[in-house]
């Protein structure tokens, strides 16, 4: 009979064995650190006092204290403290002691997701039973009843919503929730580091929105936000609320001993540097945890991961353990599943769960001891996210990152120092992308008129409200402009897109039940929903059947195949404006408003896992042209040394290597930059690689990228460098541009923005 080995013996065991050896790149010990805790201030109402003593909570960790301390003096705070720290009474407590004190104060909770939200819920009305506590905490979004939306409204004393039903369902109908705007005394962002980028963008004009509305009412409520780490939490607190924030974080949580391995699967194509895949060394690594009944969640990036993962692991344990023992989370689950698995989780009944990064954000699931990651989240955040998924509080924990052929995922294993050593990546948004402010000063006009000199949060509207006056979408009556419009804004912006000539994307699986599955900017569309092309929705594969280019809609049905497409877009880029210039070395390098011609041209299906290239298609659709912000680097054609055809494969292997670095630089999905490289660029006629926003106007990605752009060429020199391959390959150079002297002369170019110190010489072993 075998003897089930606890998890310091799998830990030493792994450790140790020789099959693992060569494919543990690093291995970083984080010590067990003791809790910092204080007495509860003695402010606290005594039946609140006794409700948290009756759920075995006696001391406050010191960040809880501190936030409770901060709110009470009324500032607006942003506790910042790693998963499973106890962030959750930063809010409550505060909150809760208010409505006690002054029955009529009242509370908006805006978390990301439904899930958490519910998850936050079901804890805060724990607390509230504790204690008999007669305060109303309602959820209101999308799955709401309609019979319970009037009493949400008139007495919910803590309203839980998320950002799109703020948006589009709350404020525009602000008359049907008076009591609620009336006495909002506190507005609470969980999840903070979510808001980033177009989306992050589009909440902080909701939030104008919000506080133009409380203004109106005669409140106006204090922020208590929380964020995983990242380099700028206050920075981004500050420019989503316009309001002056208190910076919490010190931790005072306790935590257990965390091992945390970097793992590359071993070689399988050398020339070409293609790994064993991921998803198959997960499964044997999981399964020997699974196997000794030690609590493991397993990451996968899509639904589709999740779901080989799970019948992978559900295979290798059905003999020992019962079929409900390992489980699969992710989107599309129903809630009172959702709940179970939860459930399951914190009891010890299930042993293993496989999830998307659904679980990655705090919904409460207990002490698992081990997390294994397929692949490389994406962030620095993410990552540490779903790390804190293991070893929650106490005793010893094992956090396993999987590497993937990917680039990113190369380049993260590669560099155990960038990824423990760097502060997190910077969240950026730009709320006054002209687009993304100009959609919601339409709505804000809708909810109430806008009166001479007024402004919307720090954007001035005076040039806006000429415009859409002339446009006959507002109509000035005295000093006051009023919507004048039948339909409703809210209703065709969606807080994902900067733009509003979307491409709606239309799953016709089943005719019974055709469905809207999503929509995609124009811009985006001709490369990921032309005809044929793989379209993945929450890890499900749709094909494009038709896309109806007028009308703005995509026709897709569901498939199960072993690839997905990538599609050649000519670019023709032109320097409208330069803002920003500066040299380094003999490099040139700008910023500045570009105009983007695009023509998508043909497109390619490849293999998962190998990336072979198993067959192409052309592309028909009219050319799109997109007005946006660019961060560039021109070389000097003299220094470059290189024959045109070799400048021109090296610029692309280039552009390749650097698409890969430069989202880990500014906290972005790959998709947010597109870099395009240029052999002549017509503003300056010398070899350029273009770095652009992806949406209209720009939200700021291309002008971090300016200011960091050193940092972004020094690392993706170093990946280049310290690749394995011989002439290139998907890890760095793409594998397009392979051939015998393609990896060289990528090292080449990359390295004329170094100090002139013959750094060349150092890569002798590709020759």
């Amino acid at each position: 009979m075998n003897v089930r080995k606890n998890l310091q013996d799998m830990i030493t065991e792994f450790k140790n064995a020789e099959e693992y050896k060569e494919n543990i790149i690093h291995w970083h010990t984080l010590e067990a650190k003791e809790a910092s805790v204080a007495e509860f201030p003695e402010s606290i109402h005594p039946i609140l006092k006794e409700s948290l003593q009756k759920r075995g909570i006696n001391t406050l960790y010191t960040h809880q204290k501190q936030a409770y301390e901060a709110v009470m003096q009324k500032k607006s705070i942003v506790a910042v403290t790693p998963t499973a720290s106890g962030k959750t009474l930063c809010y409550n407590l505060p909150v809760i002691q208010s409505i006690i004190q002054d029955s009529n104060s009242r509370a908006l909770y805006m978390f990301p997701t439904k899930a958490l939200a519910q998850d936050q819920k079901s804890e805060i009305n724990e607390l509230l039973q504790e204690g008999n506590l007669a305060i109303n905490c309602y959820t209101y979004d999308g799955d709401t009843p309609a019979n319970i939306r009037q009493k949400v409204r008139k007495a919910g004393h803590i309203v839980i919503t998320n950002p799109d039903m703020l948006h589009s369902a709350i404020l525009p109908h602000h008359t049907k929730w008076v009591s609620l705007f009336e006495n909002l005394r506190y507005v609470i962002i969980d999840e903070l580091h979510i808001y980033r980028g177009v989306f992050g963008s589009h909440v902080a004009n909701v939030i104008r929105r919000l506080r133009r509305i409380c203004s109106f009412y005669g409140s106006d409520p204090i922020f208590i936000c929380t964020s995983a780490t990242i380099a700028n939490p206050l920075e981004l607190a500050e420019k989503l609320t316009e309001k002056q924030v208190f910076l919490i974080d010190r931790n005072g949580a306790p935590s257990g001993e965390k091992h945390f391995v970097f793992y590359n699967p071993p070689i399988v194509n050398k020339p070409l540097n293609i790994r064993r895949s991921a998803t198959l060394e997960v499964k044997e690594l999981a399964g020997a945890f699974l196997k000794n009944k030690i609590q493991t969640i397993v990451f996968a990036r899509s639904r589709v991961r999740v779901e080989i993962l799970l019948t992978y692991l559900k295979e290798l344990v059905k003999f020992q353990f019962g079929p409900k023992s390992i489980r699969g989370y992710r989107g599309g689950y129903l809630p009172t599943e959702r709940r179970e698995i939860e459930k399951g989780l914190r009891n010890g009944s299930i042993y293993g769960v496989v999830s998307t990064n659904a679980l990655e954000l705090g919904v409460d699931i207990g002490q698992l001891q081990v997390c294994i990651m397929t692949g490389y989240p994406g962030t620095i955040a993410s990552s540490w996210q779903q790390a804190g998924r293991a070893g929650r509080r106490h005793g010893v924990a094992l956090v396993i990152m999987v590497a993937s052929s990917n680039p990113l995922d190369q380049y993260i294993i590669g560099n155990p120092d960038y990824f423990f050593k760097r502060s997190p990546e910077t969240a950026r948004i730009n709320p006054d992308n002209l687009i993304i402010a100009i959609d919601h000063i339409k709505c804000a006009a809708y909810e109430l008129p806008f009166k001479a000199g007024e402004d919307f949060g720090s954007f001035e509207t005076e040039e806006v409200l000429e415009y859409l006056t002339d446009e006959r979408i507002l109509f000035q009556n005295g000093d006051k402009w009023h919507w004048m419009n039948d339909s409703f804004p809210a209703h065709n912006i969606s807080l994902r897109s900067a733009s509003q000539e979307n491409v709606v994307i239309i799953d016709y699986s089943e005719t019974a039940t055709v469905k809207v599955l999503g929509e995609m900017d124009r811009f985006s569309a001709m490369t990921l929903l032309h005809e044929e092309a793989i379209y993945l929705h929450q890890g499900i594969q749709y094909q494009v059947e038709k896309l109806d280019w007028e009308e703005k809609k995509a026709f897709v049905r569901e498939v199960a195949v072993d690839y997905y497409t990538d599609a050649n877009l000519a670019v023709e880029l032109k320097v409208l404006e330069e803002d920003k210039l500066r040299m380094l070395h003999d490099v040139e390098i700008g910023y500045g408003d570009v105009s983007v011609l695009a023509m998508a041209t043909i497109f390619k299906k490849i293999k998962f896992e190998t990336h072979e290239n198993i067959g192409s298609g052309p592309i028909s659709l009219p050319e799109e042209e997109l007005h946006t912000s660019a961060a560039w680097i021109s070389l000097n054609r003299d220094s470059c040394g290189l024959s045109e055809e070799r400048l021109d494969r090296g610029l692309m292997g280039m552009a390749h290597a650097l698409k890969s670095i430069a989202p880990l630089f500014v906290m972005c999905d790959s998709g947010d930059i597109h870099v395009v490289p240029q052999v002549k660029a017509t503003h300056n006629e010398k070899p350029t690689i273009f770095f652009y926003d992806r949406y209209p106007g720009g939200i700021g990605l291309s002008e971090k990228i300016y200011e960091g752009i050193e940092t972004i060429l020094r690392e993706a020199e170093k990946m280049v460098k310290g690749c394995s391959c011989e002439t290139g390959c998907p890890s760095c150079i793409g594998a397009e541009t392979a051939a015998e002297s393609a990896k060289r002369d990528v090292y080449r170019l990359l390295s004329l923005f170094q100090t002139k110190s013959g750094m060349i010489g150092e890569m002798d072993h590709v020759d």
